[in-house]
């Protein structure tokens, strides 16, 4: 499959693995993007978006849960604004949230997948995710699977309506339009939570993952017990996870905070470009070092595997240890902080290195954290920067 795009000769390892990807690791169409010092290093997009359709230098994609470091990026403009005191309850500022024993829950713990809230014990109905009301009322009312503060569970699909509906309240505009507003227009990307439809005709749709040899544990607890958080988080959905829904036109049109972002790897950098400079136009030095904190780390009480994350971004974690797809981390530095969505797409910042990354795709990988295939690509990157990787998966200089 062709590939087209630019990359500095510096960083011909990441072109290799792209191409690699695309030649003999099942890719079917992605984009890669490195940014250094501010600088477009490597620029890279290649193979179909669609049977037939090539992948364009404008074609852009699904990116999933890479959606929740956009979503995190809204609340940490607001805090180092002094608008929201991410120390501060979540009943400050959402009175109707206190409901159920979640009175003491702080807005922290919404960022760091502290509250609780990863799943809902009773069905949605259908189409529940489009109504942002309604979802919001559901959160409220619910009783957490856990004393918040006490455990973290990844919110993979609650994430973006706790953190949103929080950015909502303190900003008075919806969280699609926050971002629009103070970020998306601003730093000129192309990065969507709400695409409009003028722009259905560049999305590359979804291709569902093949089954792997050895599923990963969540999906293991999800069909073998029904009263497992794993089982209600997939089955009490309102039918977004069905097989093509999350390419329908009401899906692309949402502001799905967690899971609805609609770009490609050059503006997916581009969004961690100004942190990885120091906070730039979004944030200051002071907001970025909180923003680059390990707040949750250990064994994964939803995901049942280790996970760490800041407020609102995924860390550094090593996982090759594990069996079959539950060895997929995040293979990256300490300093380094942002996201990665389902079946492999990623996007990050490491400040101390200058560099923003990411990574998009349409065909899925079937496990939790970073694929082989951009874990190929975040591996060049590092190796060009002169960095060494430790024993236990840590990228360092």
């Amino acid at each position: 499959m062709s590939v087209q795009g630019t990359c500095d000769p510096g960083f011909s390892q990441v072109a290799e693995e792209f191409e690699a990807n695309l030649a003999t690791r099942g890719e079917v169409g992605a984009s890669v993007c490195v940014i250094v010092d501010g600088e477009v290093v490597v620029d890279l997009w290649g193979g179909q978006a669609a049977p037939g359709r090539p992948w364009e230098r404008d074609t852009i994609g699904h990116v999933w849960s890479c959606t929740k470091g956009a979503t995190a990026v809204c609340a940490h403009i607001l805090a180092g604004r002094g608008e929201l005191d991410l120390n501060a309850p979540v009943v400050r500022y959402w009175p109707e949230y206190g409901a159920k024993g979640k009175e003491a829950t702080l807005v922290r713990h919404l960022l760091a997948h502290r509250a609780g809230l990863p799943a809902f014990r009773e069905p949605l109905p259908p189409g529940a995710f489009y109504d942002w009301k309604l979802m919001a009322d559901r959160l409220a009312e619910e009783e957490p699977f856990w004393v918040p503060g006490t455990a973290h569970g990844y919110h993979a699909l609650t994430f973006g309506y706790l953190v949103g509906e929080v950015v909502r309240r303190v900003s008075g505009r919806s969280l699609g339009t926050f971002f629009r507003e103070e970020v998306a227009e601003p730093l000129g990307l192309e990065f969507w939570l709400g695409l409009p439809e003028e722009q259905e005709g560049r999305v590359a749709p979804t291709i569902p993952a093949d089954p792997p040899e050895v599923p990963p544990t969540f999906y293991v607890r999800a069909f073998t017990d029904p009263t497992s958080v794993p089982a209600l988080l997939l089955a009490h959905e309102g039918g977004f996870m069905a097989p093509g829904e999350s390419d329908s036109r009401a899906a692309h049109a949402a502001e799905l905070g967690a899971v609805g972002g609609i770009t490609n790897a050059r503006n997916l950098a581009g969004l961690y470009r100004p942190l990885s400079l120091g906070g730039g136009e979004l944030v200051s030095r002071e907001q970025l070092q909180i923003m680059a904190l390990t707040e949750s780390a250990g064994t994964d009480a939803v995901l049942a595997v280790p996970t760490r994350f800041s407020l609102g971004f995924m860390k550094a974690a090593d996982n090759r240890y594990l069996p079959g797809s539950d060895s997929e981390g995040a293979l990256l530095s300490a300093t380094a902080f942002g996201h990665a969505g389902m079946g492999g797409s990623v996007g990050f910042c490491d400040p101390p290195a200058r560099l923003a990354f990411g990574y998009t795709m349409n065909k899925q990988g079937a496990g939790l954290g970073i694929n082989p295939r951009g874990q190929a690509m975040v591996d060049a990157t590092y190796r060009a920067l002169g960095y060494r990787q430790l024993q236990g998966g840590v990228w360092y200089i």
